[in-house]
């Protein structure tokens, strides 16, 4: 048996897609283009590595390195990712990439290796340890394109909301650009005391996944655009990404049309699975998710961290951000989109 770790490259990205595509674990974020997206959009270097043995690929694991004075830094599996975290085909494959990983960290000098994976798969490994679950994904299956039969699957509550949204005489466009969804976006984090990513990760996302991606605006009545989504599938599942809208996208219950006419329009595509992704434990975006049926399914990231490194803690909530946020929220838009990406690129 020959192993041989190598990184990923154009000319590799194919066998690495039908590696993660046949892998019971692969997720849409372990696809290779999230490599060159990311380095493209934000900047990082994504040193993606593989494994293979004698010829064929038995394992992968996409990384980002993370070197920020504020942030800290960071060997991330993988960035602006929900899931992460190698795949494996056995447990040789497995520790050599996690040799490879933690050698890279070493040499970049950084002691902190985030791994995000749904479940821990280094329990009781000297070096390893999970924080516990502090965040959630939500995914639940999809039924066909018709719109009474998909109403039925929405609670009853849920399910009245969105019928009143179906009557607000809002329309969705489905040919946005890029700018005008990542517009919405821009303010709505905003809003909440974030700062945005920049505008060209979204394009290099687009101009990766050219046919893996949908965009979204939500007209009101008076046409406005209040609501805007980017979202990625594949042939299984349709996961909205970055949600954005105004102050009166909630006035319209323009976020639950939205999400219906994002499910109606999977499931007429064949798509049968819708994939909510990742909130934080009881949080508003957390019973929101709940609200419309999907059971939370627990994500413990875990760690590898040197014998003087600390977990990290990025969370707005937290004193070392809470002020930030608060100053982040009255800032002008126009401020905030100038300098808001020099800093989110750091926090995917």
């Amino acid at each position: 048996m020959t192993l041989a770790v190598k990184h990923l490259t154009r000319e590799s990205a194919e066998a690495w897609d039908a590696y993660v595509a046949q892998h019971g674990t692969g997720t849409f974020c372990h696809r290779a283009g999230w490599k060159f997206a990311v380095e493209a959009g934000a900047g990082h270097s994504c040193p993606y590595l593989y494994v293979e043995e004698d010829g064929e690929i038995t394992g992968v694991l996409p990384l980002t390195l993370r070197r920020s004075a504020l942030f800290g830094r960071a060997l991330v599996s993988s960035m602006f990712a929900v899931y992460g975290g190698g795949l494996y085909s056995n447990e040789a494959a497995k520790q050599i990439l996690d040799d490879a990983a933690w050698q890279i960290a070493e040499d970049a000098g950084i002691g902190v290796f985030e791994n995000r994976t749904i479940s821990p798969v280094h329990c009781g490994v000297e070096g390893w340890s999970s924080p516990g679950v502090k965040a959630a994904t939500f995914i639940r299956g999809l039924e066909g394109g018709d719109e009474d039969a998909l109403l039925l699957t929405i609670p009853r509550k849920q399910r009245a909301v969105v019928r009143k949204s179906l009557k607000a005489e809002l329309v969705c466009n489905w040919a946005p650009t890029v700018r005008q969804v990542y517009a919405l976006y821009a303010e709505s984090v905003r809003n909440l005391g974030t700062p945005v990513f920049p505008l060209k990760l979204f394009e290099a996302f687009a101009a990766e996944f050219p046919d893996n991606h949908l965009l979204q605006l939500i007209k009101a009545p008076d046409g406005t655009a209040v609501a805007s989504l980017f979202s990625f599938y594949d042939e299984k599942t349709v996961l909205p990404y970055y949600a954005g809208g105004t102050t009166e996208a909630r006035r319209y219950n323009a976020h639950d049309f939205m999400y219906f006419e994002l499910m109606r329009r999977a499931a007429q595509k064949g798509i049968r699975q819708f994939d909510f992704g990742r909130s934080k434990v009881d949080t508003g975006p957390y019973a929101f998710k709940k609200n419309w049926g999907f059971e939370p399914t627990p994500l413990e990231y875990e760690y590898r961290l040197a014998e003087d490194a600390e977990l990290p803690d990025l969370s707005p909530q937290s004193g070392k951000y809470a002020a930030l946020v608060k100053v982040w929220k009255r800032l002008p838009l126009p401020v905030a989109n100038l300098i808001g990406p020099m800093l989110a690129r750091h926090l995917g």
